[in-house]
């Protein structure tokens, strides 16, 4: 891939990664108290993938260390929720 289009894919990466943010803010205010969307795991996976990929192709250790031990915990919150879903799905 050309320079321009790596720099195309970090900025993408990064959109992803902050619309978490917005998300998360968005559903606290939607019901008055703080909380944490399923959405902003999947944004937080995507964004942190993506830059990760970024990171990796501009050979930079500490983003790509940051980036990529993020991927673990994003995985497992999703796996906790999903989990925590179904287990509410069978006991209903």
């Amino acid at each position: 891939m050309t320079k321009d289009l790596w720099i195309m894919v970090g900025f993408m990466g990064q959109t992803l990664f902050s619309l978490r943010f917005i998300v998360q803010w968005l559903s606290s205010e939607k019901v008055k108290r703080s909380v944490i969307p399923i959405a902003f795991w999947y944004f937080s996976l995507g964004g942190g993938a993506v830059l990760f990929a970024y990171a990796l192709h501009r050979q930079d250790p500490v983003f790509a260390v940051g980036q990529g031990s993020g991927l673990i915990i994003y995985l497992r919150n999703l796996y906790l929720v999903h989990r925590e879903r179904r287990y509410a799905l069978s006991t209903s």
